[in-house]
């Protein structure tokens, strides 16, 4: 006989959200003592189970006859917000796998929970995607959130996932995307007014990196200028260094690497023990890449950063950064004239990126051609600097594939190919929009993989 319960729709309505976020079907409820029909009536808030009734759903549920009854369960509440600060500990050391489990347990649980615990797990969950290299997974993920109604522009949260969004177009490769939403977000902020915070200066930070990346060095600058300005006014330590970091970065893009390392400098001294390990492992890296930029540099000093980078980032960072830490390695042990250790470095990102058609790869592999003639074997590095030069022409011409280019131009030069070099640097220009020099009459034709491409 059924009993009377305060809420029997309630009930009704919990059952059938818990069943369906458990992906279960009605029959996999039912019993020799509750039929699928019953079970139908209860969710439909026809019925009023009785206590026993109750008790066996709960139990087939995973969740507390109280959860059913009253939609409140404190101690299963309490367990999961442990689990999803668990998981935030483990984003925050790294560990992303683990961090991306736990996320999804507590989704599975997501009824139960406050809305403010399931967005939090929900924004978790994105970004370790984010940071496994899921990346189309995650963009999926951070728009579902960003698009949502309780993500209100202008909160902490919204400039998170714009920025997280922006990021994640970007390693895509969607450079006009990212810089949209990026743009887009910022110009929102301003309409509304509201007083700068760190999330909004990292929103901007990472509209700098897509500036960048697309060659728009005078945009970049502007903003990155801007940023520090605003960072050293109101933002606190982590918003103040990652404006640093990208200025630095910027700087260099610029060539003003004496500049560049004194920003990235100020970044490093804005660095503490508690900071996300792999935000520490990257800025170190770009700390020791521009030692070897410098002139005359410290190629000993870069190497011990970029060990300690690498260290990290073979336990946090993604394939793309190990692989640019592996090559950033080879460079300075190139410049301490170890070119067998440097072989072994730039394989090894080889081997990360997966022989993917990228920017990462050709300069991996440049990088192993260097060493190659370095180590006098000519042959090799010569089928390997082709190699390179075939891969950066199968990727759109940008000011970024233009300083691949030169650096491929400047090898080619320094062992003796003049003919090859020539080809390369007019690519180069090419790339970076300006009109290359025309072959004349009599020129050697070179290999078809040389031959230059329209002007970007």
């Amino acid at each position: 006989m059924d009993s009377t319960a305060e809420d029997g729709e309630g009930t009704g309505r919990r059952l059938w959200e818990l069943r369906r976020a458990r992906g279960l079907k009605q029959q996999d409820l039912a019993s020799d003592d509750v039929s699928v029909s019953y079970i139908s009536l209860i969710e439909s808030g026809k019925r009023t189970p009785s206590a026993a009734v109750v008790a066996l759903l709960a139990e087939r549920l995973g969740c507390t006859t109280s959860y059913l009854l009253t939609g409140q369960d404190a101690a299963r509440t309490r367990e999961l917000e442990l689990k999803a600060a668990f998981a935030d500990l483990s984003l925050h050391n790294g560990a992303n796998e683990e961090a991306l489990q736990a996320f999804s347990e507590v989704l599975a649980s997501a009824p139960v929970l406050p809305d403010a615990t399931v967005r939090r797990a929900r924004l978790g969950q994105a970004l370790a995607l984010e940071h496994l290299g899921r990346l189309e997974a995650a963009v999926q993920a951070f728009t579902m959130l960003y698009e949502s109604p309780e993500c209100i522009a202008g909160s902490a949260e919204w400039s998170q996932v714009a920025t997280a969004l922006c990021r994640c177009h970007q390693a895509l490769g969607d450079q006009v995307l990212s810089v949209e939403i990026g743009e887009g977000a910022l110009r929102r902020l301003d309409q509304l007014g509201l007083e700068a915070t760190d999330d909004h200066i990292q929103l901007g930070a990472v509209l700098v990196g897509c500036y960048r990346s697309r060659g728009d060095l005078a945009k970049a600058r502007l903003v990155a200028d801007r940023l520090t300005r605003i960072a050293e006014d109101h933002g606190g330590r982590a918003a103040q260094r990652e404006s640093y970091w990208n200025a630095a970065l910027v700087a260099q893009a610029q060539g003003q690497i004496e500049e560049a390392l004194a920003l990235a400098e100020r970044a490093r001294a804005l660095l503490v023990e508690d900071d996300h390990v792999r935000h520490r492992a990257l800025l170190s890296g770009v700390y020791g890449t521009l030692l070897l930029c410098s002139d005359p540099g410290d190629p000993e000093r870069a190497r011990q950063l970029l060990e300690e980078s690498h260290a990290h980032l073979v336990e946090v960072g993604t394939a793309a950064e190990q692989a640019s830490a592996e090559s950033s390695l080879a460079m300075a042990c190139l410049r301490l004239h170890q070119a067998a250790e440097a072989q072994q470095h730039a394989s090894r990102a080889l081997g990360l990126l997966r022989n993917e058609p990228c920017r990462e790869s050709v300069e991996a592999r440049a990088v192993l051609a260097h060493a190659q003639f370095s180590a006098g074997d000519s042959r090799r590095a010569q089928e390997t600097l082709r190699a390179a030069v075939t891969q950066l022409r199968q990727l759109p011409p940008a000011r970024s594939s233009a300083a691949v280019w030169r650096r491929i131009a400047d090898i080619w030069q320094q062992y003796g190919y003049i003919a090859e070099s020539t080809a390369a640097y007019q690519q180069a220009l090419n790339d970076a929009g300006l009109p290359g020099v025309p072959a004349s009459a009599g020129q050697v034709d070179v290999v078809g993989a040389f031959q230059p491409a329209a002007p970007a």
